[in-house]
């Protein structure tokens, strides 16, 4: 994208990334204290792979880094990996970010951008629900001042439950994490646009400065001086093997977010954005951050829109927002000793409820109560089983739904309805005509191994409940997109059946690629030319002057 870079748009981009920098450092600490690891970590996951998607990526706007939605995942993969250890926990969040980039790279390469499609929209806002209640309980201690208990959904809630009853409460820290969530949620209520988060950042550091109260509630501390290094000490090949399956989870999840928002940013300007160059560009992007001290990253909701209300005209925006990040760990790293760990607690918990929605919820129990079903249980297993495993159940749930929707599909029979031309759904027409001696029948799915012999008893009973004797059978093709060789027996076998009552059976609208595969499957001398027929209203035809039917 930078190689199609002109002039007039640096003034925009100088200025986008100044304003968007000042919400990337606030908002990576504290996107890095939710993943579990120290906060200039989230620091280094906003430089790099801003830098290498300034090179890399196809969209113009897109603004990647730490995101609400992934903290928990990677707080989930690596924690119980690192137990206490933090240097641990930063070099393992840098591996898991090799690995997620190394299987991004990988689906560029072998163009997997369409296995976002396993994540249909009840999965998405089933799981985003879920984090957002794993990532507010999980940051209320920090918000309360009290040492958090980490473990299960319930095991933390219980915890702080237990915590406050004992009066560990910290007021100050309350005081001035409730204080960050007021600030940010007036803020988007003001007339004006006022950066919320960065108001309530500095705010906070400057009071806890001035009244000196280092001592009185937890803060971040000072970050260390210098940039990124490496930091992928004391890695072991039991740690490769155990974080590969988070990986993939991960994976998935950050394509599949950073793709959505890409191409919903890109439509916006008539752009468009090939989802395996975006695959490719968000796998060296977190390559980068796993090489250089950070962890996995994706495309961020809540900085694109900041950096698309500036002004941003390409990924040099996110470039120039890297610069300052980079500035301020240089000439000012000292000031975050200020800060209170539950301001950024605050920041975070806003962020999460940003993405709660519960309107999609009540909108498909209108029109899907399957639908509806999938979001709960994706939504209860990730919020109680895990966030990573409560995303295998979803999917693994997702894919059942389908095959059971393919395995019983709509299936009908169809006649004539008046002067309305064509064949049509005598199920929905009763006073619908059938021609004499004919079946007319209609699949809606692919055939395979699980619908084979769905399909040919829906035949069978058209066959036996026909009011004269049949003579043929014409299927209405054109919604069978798939062929595979059980279904085909299934088929050959039901061509036998029909072949012994004097039936012939014909196909019409039947797609290319389907009598293909009948040819591949040696069966066309059984099914030949004189089998298909390009409509129905053909098939009819043909068959009326077959048996001088009027």
């Amino acid at each position: 994208m930078m190689r199609d870079y002109e002039r007039p748009w640096l003034k925009s981009d100088l200025a986008a990334g100044a304003a968007l920098s000042a919400f990337l450092i606030p908002a990576g600490m504290a996107y890095a204290e939710a993943a579990g690891l120290p906060a200039v970590t989230g620091l280094y996951a906003s430089i790099i792979p801003l830098l290498a998607y300034a090179v890399f990526g196809p969209s113009r706007v897109l603004i990647i880094g730490p995101d609400s939605s992934l903290a928990p995942m990677i707080a989930a993969a690596i924690l119980p990996l690192a137990g206490k250890d933090p240097d641990h926990a930063v070099a393992l969040a840098g591996l898991l970010a090799l690995l997620i980039g190394g299987l991004l790279l990988a689906g560029r390469v072998f163009k997997l951008g369409f296995v976002t499609g396993l994540l249909s929209k009840p999965i998405r806002v089933g799981y985003l629900n879920g984090i957002a209640i794993v990532i507010m309980l999980s940051q209320l201690p920090k918000l309360l001042g009290i040492p958090g208990t980490g473990g299960s959904l319930v095991n933390t809630a219980a915890g702080t439950a237990q915590a406050v009853a004992q009066g560990a409460t910290n007021p100050l820290a309350l005081l001035f994490g409730a204080g960050t969530i007021a600030v940010i949620v007036a803020c988007r209520f003001l007339p004006w646009k006022l950066p919320g988060v960065l108001i309530a950042v500095v705010a906070a550091t400057a009071a806890t400065a001035a009244l000196n109260l280092t001592a009185a509630l937890p803060t971040v501390g000072a970050l260390p001086h210098g940039l990124p290094a490496p930091a992928l000490g004391g890695i072991s090949l039991e740690d490769v093997i155990a974080l590969l399956g988070p990986a993939a989870g991960i994976a998935l999840i950050a394509f599949a977010d950073t793709s959505v928002l890409s191409k919903s940013f890109a439509a916006r300007s008539g752009v468009r954005v090939d989802g395996n160059e975006e695959m490719g560009a968000i796998g060296v992007a977190n390559v980068a951050s796993g090489l250089f001290g950070g962890f996995p990253i994706s495309g961020s909701t809540s900085r694109t829109p900041i950096a698309v209300e500036a002004g941003a005209k390409s990924p040099l925006s996110g470039a120039v927002a890297a610069a300052f990040v980079v500035l301020f760990m240089i000439l000012a790293p000292g000031l975050t000793m200020f800060l209170p760990s539950s301001v950024l607690a605050g920041v975070v918990m806003v962020a999460a409820a940003s993405i709660l929605d519960v309107k999609t919820l009540f909108r498909l129990l209108r029109m899907s109560r399957t639908e509806a079903a999938l979001l709960v249980a994706t939504f209860l297993g990730v919020a109680f089983v895990g966030v990573l495993e409560g995303i295998v159940v979803a999917i693994s749930l997702s894919l059942i739904a389908f095959v059971l929707r393919a395995l019983d599909p709509y299936r009908t029979e169809l006649g004539s309805v008046g002067d309305i031309p064509g064949y049509h759904d005598l199920s929905r027409h009763p006073e619908g005509q059938r021609v004499p001696g004919l079946v007319i029948a209609r699949f809606d799915a692919p055939l395979f191994f699980a619908n084979g012999a769905v399909f040919t008893e829906h035949i069978r009973t058209l066959v036996a409940n026909a009011p004269e004797p049949v003579r043929w059978v014409i299927v209405a093709s054109e919604a069978i997109t798939g062929l595979d060789t059980t279904a085909l027996d299934d088929l050959v076998a039901l061509d036998d059946e029909l072949a012994k009552h004097g039936i012939n059976l014909v196909f019409a609208e039947m797609k290319g690629p389907i009598k293909d595969r009948l040819i591949r499957f040696g069966v066309s001398s059984r099914f030949g030319p004189d089998h298909f027929f390009p409509t129905v209203n053909n098939a009819v035809r043909h068959y009326k002057r077959t048996f001088d039917l009027a």
